[in-house]
């Protein structure tokens, strides 16, 4: 009888090692986006309770709009190594990913189209297909101007 490869051994025990520590920070992560989630979700529903409407859903759109900057944010300081990338999963995946809602912008605007109000629905589409993407990119310049 031969004695076993030792080094094979030694691959098999150091490969396991490897998998295991990328499972833990796979669950690390997801735990971090969860936390996050708990907390974005939330401040949105305590803004949606604070924040009243009648004809128009001020509370989304400014979650959306506050949302968009603070991830212009976290995304310029990602791409400059400002923060980690668990930071980043955590703000914003976790927090900003449920604060902002786009099926809540979806439902409120088909809302207001069966309730006839076709003016307000096409005020709300272009003030959040408009102001969202311009907070980004303000959130990325401030953050640039602030940060780096």
């Amino acid at each position: 009888m031969s004695t076993p490869n030792v080094s094979f051994f030694v691959k098999i025990r150091v490969g396991l090692k490897t998998k295991i520590t990328q499972h833990q920070s796979m669950l690390q992560q997801i735990a971090l986006v969860a936390l996050g989630g708990g907390i974005g979700a939330s401040l949105r529903y305590a803004i949606s309770s604070w924040i009243t409407y009648d004809s128009f859903p001020i509370a989304t759109i400014s979650v959306n709009i506050l949302g968009s900057f603070i991830l212009g944010v976290v995304a310029l300081s990602v791409s400059h190594s400002l923060i980690s990338t668990e930071l980043a999963l955590f703000l914003g995946v976790g927090i900003i990913g449920s604060f902002t809602t786009m099926s809540a912008f979806s439902v409120e605007t088909i809302e207001m189209l069966q309730d006839g109000n076709v003016s307000s629905a096409s005020i709300y589409i272009i003030l959040t297909f408009t102001l969202c993407p311009i907070l980004a990119w303000l959130g990325w310049v401030v953050g640039t101007k602030l940060l780096v």
